[in-house]
């Protein structure tokens, strides 16, 4: 069963971010899909992650769909036109991929070619609504296409942003734009997550974001420099006082897991890597 029929049947899915290697090699990333794959409904491609060079997203989308895996493309605003957004998405929907997860993209100064130049014609919102244009077969200058696309768009959400009411707004505009699925930042306060759904019950599913803590240094860096993303106390002393800081990093992801279930309609799992902890964590699903 496909992503989009799962996520509309209502049933509870599960996706992984993979991020693109920095180099032609995908075995090592391949490799790591075996651990996991069985568990996993869609493999989500990260394009070019806080604007750190790699192979694009779309290489990798190509190499899960060969491989019978169900990938969701990012796509960033920041590095192209109106006419390379295009042209880009009607490449990779004619070998197959449909999932979309749409993104303004990092400003390139954070990244690791500081002096490259940041395009955002578009921002996540315009770019849901040249996706829902192209569906609708035509071109952004409204041109007809000779055959429309079917895209399935999902969007980024932060529960925790600093500034909630402007992003409960770009969430709105979201999904008048055409967004059908949500995926958040890392959730670590599940209780402060139920209470964001509870008071705003987003209209459309969203799946919750999970990543494996590394260390109580990844922890601290999370609460330090990462908008929305806070990693309580009594998480960074576990980690801190751990003799393994492996087997802490799934138990701690195993229970967000547990607690999130009923009020999300699916987890997005970032394992950065840790692909042997990740399967431990959904032996049991």
């Amino acid at each position: 069963m496909q992503l989009k029929e799962k996520i509309e049947k209502k049933q509870f899915v599960i996706t992984v971010e993979l991020e693109a290697p920095k180099g032609v090699s995908v075995r090592d990333v391949f490799a790591n899909l075996d651990k996991v794959k069985t568990k996993v409904d869609a493999f989500n491609v990260t394009d070019m992650q806080a604007s750190r060079m790699r192979m694009s997203s779309w290489g990798i989308c190509l190499k899960l769909k060969q491989s019978g895996l169900e990938p969701i493309m990012q796509l960033t605003a920041r590095d192209r036109n109106a006419l390379a957004l295009q042209g880009d998405l009607l490449a990779v929907f004619s070998f197959g991929v449909k999932n979309l997860l749409l993104l303004s993209g990092d400003d390139p100064s954070w990244g690791d070619h500081p002096e490259a130049q940041g395009v955002f014609e578009f921002d996540s919102v315009k770019l849901i609504q040249m996706v829902e244009k192209l569906n609708s077969g035509s071109d952004w200058a409204g041109n007809r296409l000779k055959e429309g696309t079917s895209f399935y768009s999902g969007a980024a959400l932060n529960p925790f942003s600093p500034n909630l009411d402007k992003e409960l707004k770009k969430m709105d505009a979201k999904i008048k734009a055409g967004a059908s699925f949500f995926q958040t930042q890392p959730i670590f306060d599940v209780e402060r997550y139920r209470k964001f759904i509870e008071k705003y019950n987003p209209p459309v599913p969203i799946i919750a974001g999970i990543t494996l803590l590394k260390s109580e240094k990844m922890a601290r860096y999370l609460n330090d420099n990462i908008p929305g993303v806070e990693v309580p106390a009594y998480y960074i002393e576990k980690m801190e006082k751990t003799e393994s800081r492996r087997d802490e990093s799934v138990a701690i992801a195993k229970n967000i897991f547990k607690e999130i279930k009923g009020l999300a309609g699916g987890v997005h799992f970032m394992p950065f890597g840790w692909f042997d902890q990740l399967s431990q964590i959904l032996s049991d699903e």
